[in-house]
């Protein structure tokens, strides 16, 4: 079976997993009821609900879990960060080259 030939992972948005996590959280909805109407997957609300429910106790010292906006913001930063390394790199490459074409 080659790759085109696998289903696609569906590509849902912070705000659509955050609204779906509140059907559950919020209004009552139990996992199974959410899932059937929205058409995720259980797992999937599942870890969206966990992501969304705040910690009871918060422990001094220890990591607390990123909710969905959180993670978003994380993963963004993270990438961010990458693109910043990647051209930091090679500005000081650049640097080393012309010190020694002018020296």
């Amino acid at each position: 079976m080659s790759n085109s030939d696998k289903a696609k992972k569906p590509k849902f948005t912070l705000e659509f997993k955050q609204d779906a996590a509140k059907l559950v959280l919020e209004k009552g909805y139990t996992h199974q009821q959410a899932s059937d109407s929205l058409g995720v997957s259980l797992s999937a609300l599942g870890r969206w609900v966990r992501a969304e429910r705040k910690p009871v106790s918060v422990a001094i010292g220890k990591n607390q879990p990123l909710n969905l906006a959180e993670q978003s913001e994380l993963a963004r930063l993270r990438k961010e960060n990458e693109q910043l390394r990647l051209e930091r790199d090679i500005i000081k490459k650049a640097a080393v080259f012309f010190a020694k074409e002018l020296g």
